[in-house]
């Protein structure tokens, strides 16, 4: 219960700072903007980053995709920019 809490405090803040600005903290410090992100697609990126990221797969991915992208990015049909 306790670690659900958590996931859904993480998907609050993640989808919040996506939608409001494109950016979390860190996001902004990099100088990237998530774009094309609307409520199912921010949840679905963040699910999807969820299982795929520690997998590595999403990283691998990046090397071969035409624009650079990570997997939950193509998958959710989001693209990260520069700001």
């Amino acid at each position: 219960a306790h670690q659900l809490f958590l996931l859904g405090v993480l998907a609050a803040y993640f989808l919040w700072c996506w939608l409001r600005g494109g950016q979390t903290l860190a996001m902004r410090a990099w100088r990237i903007r998530l774009v094309g992100v609307t409520p199912a697609r921010g949840l679905a990126r963040f699910l999807l980053a969820l299982l795929l990221v520690p997998t590595g797969i999403s990283i691998l991915w990046a090397f071969v995709d035409p624009d650079r992208q990570f997997l939950p990015d193509r998958l959710a049909g989001t693209r990260l920019e520069r700001a």
